[in-house]
Protein backbone atom coordinates (compact mmCIF):
# COMPACT_ATOMS: atom_id res chain seq x y z
CA UNK A 1 0.00 0.00 0.00
CA UNK A 2 2.99 2.52 0.70
CA UNK A 3 4.04 1.70 -2.93
CA UNK A 4 0.38 2.89 -4.37
CA UNK A 5 0.73 6.01 -2.21
CA UNK A 6 3.41 6.77 -3.38
CA UNK A 7 2.36 6.27 -6.72
CA UNK A 8 -0.55 8.38 -5.94
CA UNK A 9 1.83 10.91 -4.39
CA UNK A 10 -0.35 11.39 -1.01
CA UNK A 11 -0.04 9.34 2.52
CA UNK A 12 -3.65 8.58 3.28
CA UNK A 13 -4.32 9.62 7.13
CA UNK A 14 -7.13 7.30 7.29
CA UNK A 15 -5.48 4.08 6.88
CA UNK A 16 -9.07 2.04 6.98
CA UNK A 17 -10.04 4.27 4.87
CA UNK A 18 -7.76 3.59 2.06
CA UNK A 19 -8.16 -0.33 2.61
CA UNK A 20 -11.47 -0.11 2.29
CA UNK A 21 -11.61 1.57 -1.30
CA UNK A 22 -9.41 -1.22 -2.01
CA UNK A 23 -11.52 -4.08 -1.29
CA UNK A 24 -13.72 -5.65 -3.19
CA UNK A 25 -17.53 -7.24 -2.42
CA UNK A 26 -15.68 -11.01 -2.96
CA UNK A 27 -13.64 -10.14 -0.02
CA UNK A 28 -16.31 -8.97 1.95
CA UNK A 29 -18.07 -12.14 1.34
CA UNK A 30 -16.23 -14.29 2.12
CA UNK A 31 -14.67 -12.67 5.71
CA UNK A 32 -18.00 -11.21 6.86
CA UNK A 33 -16.92 -12.65 10.22
CA UNK A 34 -14.37 -10.22 10.56
CA UNK A 35 -16.70 -7.29 9.58
CA UNK A 36 -14.81 -6.58 6.61
CA UNK A 37 -16.66 -4.01 4.16
CA UNK A 38 -16.21 -3.15 0.79
CA UNK A 39 -15.69 -0.50 -1.38
CA UNK A 40 -19.31 -0.57 -3.40
CA UNK A 41 -20.57 2.55 -1.47
CA UNK A 42 -17.25 4.46 -1.90
CA UNK A 43 -17.66 3.97 -5.96
CA UNK A 44 -21.10 5.53 -5.71
CA UNK A 45 -19.32 8.56 -3.98
CA UNK A 46 -16.32 8.30 -6.62
CA UNK A 47 -18.93 7.90 -9.78
CA UNK A 48 -20.62 11.29 -8.85
CA UNK A 49 -17.52 13.23 -7.67
CA UNK A 50 -15.90 12.30 -11.48
CA UNK A 51 -18.87 13.53 -13.06
CA UNK A 52 -19.42 16.47 -11.56
CA UNK A 53 -15.60 17.12 -12.05
CA UNK A 54 -15.25 16.29 -15.57
CA UNK A 55 -18.53 18.18 -16.66
CA UNK A 56 -17.91 21.45 -14.30
CA UNK A 57 -14.03 21.17 -16.95
CA UNK A 58 -16.27 20.62 -20.50
CA UNK A 59 -18.33 23.42 -18.96
CA UNK A 60 -15.62 26.08 -18.43
CA UNK A 61 -12.94 24.64 -21.23
CA UNK A 62 -15.41 24.01 -24.20
CA UNK A 63 -17.28 26.87 -24.99
CA UNK A 64 -18.28 25.96 -28.43
CA UNK A 65 -19.20 22.69 -27.38
CA UNK A 66 -22.89 21.79 -28.20
CA UNK A 67 -24.69 19.63 -25.11
CA UNK A 68 -24.79 16.75 -27.18
CA UNK A 69 -20.93 16.86 -27.53
CA UNK A 70 -20.22 17.32 -23.89
CA UNK A 71 -22.31 14.16 -23.02
CA UNK A 72 -20.48 11.96 -25.35
CA UNK A 73 -16.78 13.73 -24.52
CA UNK A 74 -17.84 13.06 -20.64
CA UNK A 75 -18.59 9.59 -21.48
CA UNK A 76 -15.33 8.78 -23.16
CA UNK A 77 -13.48 10.36 -20.06
CA UNK A 78 -15.61 8.35 -17.08
CA UNK A 79 -16.19 5.14 -19.08
CA UNK A 80 -15.47 1.76 -17.89
CA UNK A 81 -12.76 1.58 -20.66
CA UNK A 82 -10.87 4.44 -19.46
CA UNK A 83 -10.90 4.10 -15.87
CA UNK A 84 -9.34 0.58 -16.29
CA UNK A 85 -6.47 2.56 -18.16
CA UNK A 86 -6.40 4.21 -15.23
CA UNK A 87 -5.92 1.57 -13.11
CA UNK A 88 -3.24 -0.30 -15.17
CA UNK A 89 -1.09 2.95 -15.07
CA UNK A 90 -1.50 3.01 -11.22
CA UNK A 91 -0.86 -0.64 -10.99
CA UNK A 92 -4.13 -0.96 -8.97
CA UNK A 93 -4.72 -4.55 -9.41
CA UNK A 94 -1.86 -5.72 -7.37
CA UNK A 95 -3.29 -3.75 -4.30
CA UNK A 96 -6.60 -4.82 -4.27
CA UNK A 97 -8.05 -7.13 -1.74
CA UNK A 98 -10.41 -9.96 -3.29
CA UNK A 99 -12.14 -13.18 -2.65
CA UNK A 100 -10.38 -16.52 -3.53
CA UNK A 101 -13.25 -17.26 -6.45
CA UNK A 102 -12.72 -13.93 -8.25
CA UNK A 103 -8.75 -14.24 -7.58
CA UNK A 104 -8.46 -17.63 -9.40
CA UNK A 105 -10.85 -15.84 -11.64
CA UNK A 106 -9.06 -13.59 -12.76
CA UNK A 107 -10.10 -10.79 -11.08
CA UNK A 108 -6.89 -8.49 -10.62
CA UNK A 109 -6.63 -7.86 -14.64
CA UNK A 110 -11.11 -7.86 -15.01
CA UNK A 111 -11.67 -4.05 -16.33
CA UNK A 112 -15.03 -3.82 -14.29
CA UNK A 113 -13.41 -4.29 -11.03
CA UNK A 114 -10.49 -1.85 -11.22
CA UNK A 115 -12.41 0.71 -13.15
CA UNK A 116 -14.94 0.63 -9.94
CA UNK A 117 -11.78 0.50 -7.25
CA UNK A 118 -10.39 3.38 -8.81
CA UNK A 119 -13.91 5.71 -8.48
CA UNK A 120 -13.48 4.17 -5.02
CA UNK A 121 -9.91 5.34 -4.43
CA UNK A 122 -11.15 8.85 -5.84
CA UNK A 123 -13.80 8.92 -2.89
CA UNK A 124 -11.44 7.97 -0.59
CA UNK A 125 -9.08 10.37 -1.39
CA UNK A 126 -11.71 13.48 -1.28
CA UNK A 127 -12.73 12.26 1.97
CA UNK A 128 -9.31 11.51 3.43
CA UNK A 129 -7.57 14.63 1.30
CA UNK A 130 -10.37 16.93 0.88
CA UNK A 131 -11.93 18.23 -2.77
CA UNK A 132 -8.60 19.84 -4.02
CA UNK A 133 -6.65 16.48 -3.04
CA UNK A 134 -9.62 14.71 -5.44
CA UNK A 135 -9.45 17.40 -8.61
CA UNK A 136 -5.67 17.04 -8.74
CA UNK A 137 -6.05 13.31 -9.45
CA UNK A 138 -8.90 13.81 -11.82
CA UNK A 139 -6.90 15.91 -13.81
CA UNK A 140 -3.64 13.99 -13.63
CA UNK A 141 -5.24 10.76 -14.77
CA UNK A 142 -8.28 11.82 -16.13
CA UNK A 143 -8.76 15.00 -18.04
CA UNK A 144 -5.16 15.07 -19.44
CA UNK A 145 -6.41 12.76 -21.62
CA UNK A 146 -9.46 15.58 -22.45
CA UNK A 147 -7.29 16.57 -25.99
CA UNK A 148 -7.13 12.98 -27.06
CA UNK A 149 -10.50 12.15 -26.81
CA UNK A 150 -11.62 15.22 -28.19
CA UNK A 151 -9.94 14.24 -31.61
CA UNK A 152 -11.22 11.05 -31.65
CA UNK A 153 -14.65 12.18 -31.04
CA UNK A 154 -14.46 14.59 -34.17
CA UNK A 155 -14.28 10.87 -35.94
CA UNK A 156 -18.02 10.70 -36.07
CA UNK A 157 -18.14 8.08 -38.58
CA UNK A 158 -16.14 5.50 -35.40
CA UNK A 159 -18.03 6.78 -32.77
CA UNK A 160 -21.71 5.65 -35.16
CA UNK A 161 -20.23 2.58 -36.25
CA UNK A 162 -18.77 2.00 -32.17
CA UNK A 163 -22.27 3.11 -30.99
CA UNK A 164 -24.87 0.82 -33.41
CA UNK A 165 -22.45 -2.24 -33.19
CA UNK A 166 -22.45 -2.26 -28.77
CA UNK A 167 -25.48 -4.31 -28.68
CA UNK A 168 -24.61 -6.83 -31.70
CA UNK A 169 -23.61 -6.76 -35.63
CA UNK A 170 -25.31 -3.68 -37.28
CA UNK A 171 -24.79 -2.94 -40.81
CA UNK A 172 -23.92 0.73 -41.76
CA UNK A 173 -24.38 2.37 -45.19
CA UNK A 174 -23.50 6.06 -46.41
CA UNK A 175 -25.82 6.92 -49.43
CA UNK A 176 -25.24 9.68 -51.77
CA UNK A 177 -28.44 11.75 -51.94
CA UNK A 178 -27.04 14.81 -54.36
CA UNK A 179 -24.96 17.04 -55.14
CA UNK A 180 -25.06 21.00 -56.24
CA UNK A 181 -23.04 23.61 -57.71
CA UNK A 182 -20.18 24.20 -59.30
CA UNK A 183 -17.00 21.95 -59.79
CA UNK A 184 -14.80 24.21 -57.77
CA UNK A 185 -17.60 24.67 -54.51
CA UNK A 186 -19.48 21.70 -54.97
CA UNK A 187 -22.06 20.74 -52.00
CA UNK A 188 -22.39 17.26 -51.67
CA UNK A 189 -25.39 15.19 -49.72
CA UNK A 190 -25.32 12.10 -47.82
CA UNK A 191 -27.54 9.94 -46.01
CA UNK A 192 -26.43 7.11 -43.37
CA UNK A 193 -28.86 3.71 -42.77
CA UNK A 194 -28.18 1.61 -40.13
CA UNK A 195 -30.26 -1.78 -41.01
CA UNK A 196 -31.97 -0.68 -43.90
CA UNK A 197 -32.98 2.69 -41.81
CA UNK A 198 -32.17 6.08 -42.35
CA UNK A 199 -31.09 7.64 -39.08
CA UNK A 200 -29.13 10.87 -40.07
CA UNK A 201 -28.47 13.01 -43.09
CA UNK A 202 -25.43 16.02 -43.74
CA UNK A 203 -23.58 17.79 -46.09
CA UNK A 204 -20.44 18.69 -46.85
CA UNK A 205 -17.87 20.19 -49.59
CA UNK A 206 -16.69 16.78 -50.27
CA UNK A 207 -18.02 13.19 -50.15
CA UNK A 208 -16.20 12.28 -47.06
CA UNK A 209 -17.11 15.72 -45.34
CA UNK A 210 -20.87 14.93 -45.77
CA UNK A 211 -20.61 11.55 -44.64
CA UNK A 212 -19.10 12.86 -41.16
CA UNK A 213 -22.00 15.24 -40.99
CA UNK A 214 -24.21 12.45 -41.23
CA UNK A 215 -23.02 10.36 -38.90
CA UNK A 216 -22.98 13.49 -36.48
CA UNK A 217 -26.72 13.84 -37.27
CA UNK A 218 -27.40 10.08 -36.52
CA UNK A 219 -25.69 10.84 -32.75
CA UNK A 220 -27.22 14.03 -32.13
CA UNK A 221 -30.23 12.16 -33.04
CA UNK A 222 -29.80 9.15 -30.47
CA UNK A 223 -28.65 11.11 -27.93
Amino acid sequence: MNELEKELGYEFRDRGLFLLALTHSSYANENRRSGAGCNERLEFLGDAILGMAVAERLFADEPDMSEGQMTRLRAELVCEKSLAEVAERLGLGRFLRLGRGEELGGGRTRASINADAVEALLAALYLDGGRERALGFIEKHILSRKDEFKKRQLDHKTLLQERVQRDGAHRIEYELTGERGPDHAKEFFMRVRVNGEVIGSGSGRSKKEAEQAAAADALGKME
